[in-house]
C-alpha cells in the first residue's frame, strides 16, 4: 500500500518528543472543520505490555487516528477509515507516516500537516 513518510532528525524538528507532535497535531485536527479527533493509540507501550517485538532503535511509537469522512458515496471507504498518522521516535529523528488516502483533499491536508513538523 502506498504511503506518505518523512524522516527529519530532532534537529530539523520544531518539536522534541513524540508526544510534542501528537498535541500538535491534535491542535490542527481540532482546527480542521471536517476532521474529527478519535484517539491516540500507544503503539509502543501496547507491544510492550505483551512482550512484542520491538526493534532497540525505537524509543517511543504512536499514532493519532482521525477521520475526515468529508464523503460516504459506497461501502468502500468504510474499508480505509479511519486515518492514522505514526510517529516514531529514533533516538536522533522521527519518522512521520501515513496510509495514502483516497481522498485527494484529505491527503494533502495530511501531507502538509507533516511536512509543518520541520522548522
Amino acid at each position: 500500500m502506498p504511503y506518505f513518510e518523512l524522516e527529519f532528525t530532532k534537529d530539523e524538528s520544531r518539536f522534541a518528543s513524540v508526544k510534542d507532535i501528537l498535541n500538535y497535531l491534535h491542535g490542527l485536527i481540532e482546527a480542521h472543520p471536517k476532521a474529527v479527533n478519535i484517539a491516540i493509540f500507544d503503539h509502543y507501550s501496547h507491544t510492550k505490555s505483551i512482550d512484542g517485538e520491538i526493534n532497540p532503535d525505537i524509543k517511543d511509537a504512536q499514532n493519532i487516528i482521525l477521520c475526515f469522512g468529508m464523503q460516504l458515496p459506497s461501502a468502500d471507504p468504510v474499508a480505509v477509515r479511519p486515518r492514522s498518522i505514526g510517529v516514531t521516535d529514533l533516538g536522533d529523528r522521527f519518522v512521520v507516516n501515513f496510509m495514502e488516502a483516497p481522498n485527494p483533499i484529505a491527503n494533502d491536508t495530511m501531507e502538509a500537516w507533516v511536512k509543518s513538523l520541520i522548522k
